[in-house]
């Protein structure tokens, strides 16, 4: 893993993307100083690097030890072209280091005038106060001052009062977003003797789920395999083959397999532990939750591109259906593919599950002839009807009847007024009775991506 920090911070390109082709390779991972693969390329002023990482999911303001994130080191050491990159993906331009210091205060400190100018024009604000009550204007050359308050006055900041460190810095714990913990990457096969479980939160035809803690510090979700009534020398050898297909660490919308537990009886995969919990848990048990069509736009995006990362490897993951229990919620409100609940290739094979979210083609016919893509992409559109009605798909039928009835009586969810016509539009394109007609995750994308920037 430390190759990749000195490859993005001397410029290798060519085996930056090398290693961002492996799945098994976490883009936001940080180093022991919690310094993330785009932290060392924005302190190099690496662009082309930084553009490579942050269109591969690389999390913009993700912050080292010191809370720095990677427009404080591109700022600190003068690289505007780095620093344009960065505000122009929505880098958070007022962000707080430990010191209380922003990107601007390291514009003022070392006198760089066009960056501080273009700070404030992404809405840098003069007059927040560091631990020291300084703000970036008492920080500033004595050439620049009077060009800064200058641009300052004119986007209405009253300068005539600080924001107070304290203030401040409440809103940036709220947003704090920490690289994360290297182990997470690096140990594919756990003990179970490391595993602290304390609370069952879940039993299905797949197995238990408990919630812990691994080594006493990393919360985690421990998945206990349903494999029948014996562990045979076959099921171990097949466990130990296909979980590693699920350690995807590459994508900010997929929540890889940690690791696994190899120790018959006991085979376990470990994930990590998201409070929120599940999409179907903040849409129909969370209902004080307040998500706004903004935030629907946002959730059907993220779930959009982990499907389209998934849909670009070969082979496809086995036997992960796509329903609102198996997309899990970050702290900062991303929708995560939970790798966790793919099945494994000895558990009941052709048993149906949760059959509201799944295609008519899918309850008709063996997995071997199934168009998987097409069949997700149906899922997908139960999924934007749950998300815009924040209703369960065919409330009130067992799922034997919403099954037969799906796949023999044309039960489908019913595109309302209410909905909005945009999403509407989508969702009937998305659930096209023709599987080859329906799109692809790489072509409603854009389409997603068009709609969140008009919200």
């Amino acid at each position: 893993m430390e190759d990749i920090f000195n490859w993005c911070r001397e410029g290798e390109t060519l085996q930056v993307r090398i290693w961002l082709d492996d799945p098994k390779n976490d883009i936001n991972q940080g180093d022991d100083h919690g310094f993330s693969p785009l932290h060392w390329a924005a302190f190099a002023g690496r662009t082309s690097i930084v553009d490579m990482l942050l269109n591969r999911g690389a999390r913009i303001n993700a912050t080292n030890m010191g809370d720095d994130t990677a427009l404080h080191l591109a700022v600190s050491h003068g690289h505007s072209e780095c620093v344009s990159l960065l505000l122009r993906n929505k880098a958070d331009v007022n962000a707080l280091n430990e010191h209380g210091n922003t990107a601007l205060h390291y514009a003022c400190f070392w006198g760089y005038q066009q960056v501080a100018e273009e700070l404030i024009a992404y809405g840098a604000q003069a007059n927040v106060a560091n631990v020291n009550g300084e703000t970036p204007l008492d920080k500033c050359h004595r050439q620049m001052l009077s060009r800064i308050v200058e641009l300052a006055s004119a986007s209405n900041q009253d300068l005539s009062k600080k924001v107070s460190y304290r203030d401040a810095n409440y809103m940036k714990r709220q947003l704090e977003q920490r690289t994360r913990d290297a182990k997470l990457s690096r140990n594919p096969e756990i003990s179970l003797k490391d595993l602290n479980l304390h609370t069952k939160t879940a039993i299905t035809t797949s197995g238990e789920t408990w919630r812990g803690t691994w080594n006493d510090n990393i919360e985690i979700n421990a998945k206990f395999i349903n494999y029948g009534t014996e562990c045979t020398p076959r099921i171990v050898r097949d466990f130990l083959e296909e979980y590693p297909k699920m350690r995807i660490f590459s994508h900010p919308n997929v929540l890889p397999v940690i690791g696994c537990v190899n120790e018959p009886p006991s085979l376990v995969v470990v994930n990590q532990y998201l409070p929120l919990g599940s999409l179907y848990n903040l849409l129909h048990e969370r209902k004080q939750f307040v998500i706004d069509s903004q935030q629907v736009i946002k959730f059907a995006l993220d779930i959009a591109r982990g499907m389209a990362f998934l849909h670009s490897l070969d082979p496809l993951v086995s036997r992960l259906y796509l329903n609102s229990f198996h997309i899990l919620i970050d702290d900062d409100l991303t929708a995560r593919i939970n790798m966790a609940d793919a099945k494994f290739s000895f558990q009941e094979r052709n048993k149906i599950y949760q059959p509201a979210w799944m295609a008519p083609e899918a309850l008709q016919k063996k997995e071997s002839e199934i168009n998987v893509r097409a069949a997700n992409m149906w899922s997908f559109a139960v999924l934007l009807w749950e998300l815009a009605t924040r209703q369960v798909p065919f409330a009130g039928l067992s799922a034997i009847e919403i099954g037969m009835k799906v796949a023999l009586e044309d039960l489908r969810v019913n595109v309302t007024p209410q909905i909005p016509h945009h999403l509407g539009r989508l969702l009937r394109i998305c659930m096209n009775e023709e599987p080859s007609k329906r799109p692809s995750f790489d072509q409603i994308v854009p389409i997603l991506t068009k709609m969140a920037h008009a919200n």
